[in-house]
Order: C-alpha cells, then structure tokens, then sequence
C-alpha cells in the first residue's frame, strides 16, 4: 500500500478493463491518491492491479474500485488485494461495494452478500453498466 502510481499506468489498466473513469484522467487519480486506503498489484514493475477504499475510519467502508489487469484476471491477483482491504477493515459495522457481472461471484467468494432487502440506488455519469 505504499506504491507510487503514474498516471499513464492508472489510465490504461482502467482502459484495459473498459472504465469510464479513465475519460477523467485528473479526477480519477486525485479521487485514487486521496482514498482511505489505496492497494495495488505489480507484476514485473507492470501495474496489474488497483483498488481502493472511502471510509470514515471507524464505522464505514466503501470499496469502490478493484481492478485487475484481464491478462492477470483468474490469478488470485484481485483476492491477494481484496485480503489486505479486508484484514484493514475487520470489525467495520458495514463493508459496502457495488458489483455487477463476473465480479458479482468473485465479492461472493470472499464474503460479501446481497444486503438485505436494499437495492442499489446511484446518480452515475459512465455508461458502462
């Protein structure tokens, strides 16, 4: 978690995974540098892995990106970075995310579950769900 990232390497792995965010070079990276916590995943010196978390430092997180490279996708590379958001934030009252598609079993796989009766609600500027 103590990584240096360039914007250049933030870019095209959001771009590598089809992220709006990557069309918001500027707010994508100050929203990464000035998340709760910031893990990421290299292979080789590549950047092949990032996610990060919004918290009030006590009660509540919010894991609003973890993304892996899709050539490293299946490696254990995006469970290895969640653990370490996870073993952060044991004891938290609430650990929320939003999924969709093939993520949804891989939140599954380490924990999450549909809460409650609660539907996702959201203003959202990208296009890509």
């Amino acid at each position: 978690m103590n990584d240096v990232i360039t914007e250049q390497e933030v870019i095209a792995l959001y771009k590598a995974n089809h992220w709006s965010s990557a069309e918001k070079p500027k707010e994508l990276m100050a929203a990464l540098r000035n998340s709760h916590s910031l893990v990421t995943a290299r292979a080789d010196g590549k950047l092949i892995g990032i996610g990060n978390a919004i918290s009030d430092g006590h009660l509540v997180v919010y894991f609003p990106h973890m993304l892996v490279d899709p050539m490293a996708q299946g490696q254990g590379v995006g469970r290895k970075m969640m653990a370490a958001m996870l073993e952060k934030y044991a004891g938290f009252h609430q650990q929320i995310l939003t999924a969709d598609g093939k993520a949804i079993a891989f939140y599954e796989s380490v924990g999450f579950v549909r809460a409650g009766k609660t539907e996702p609600m959201w203003i959202y500027a990208g296009d890509e769900h």
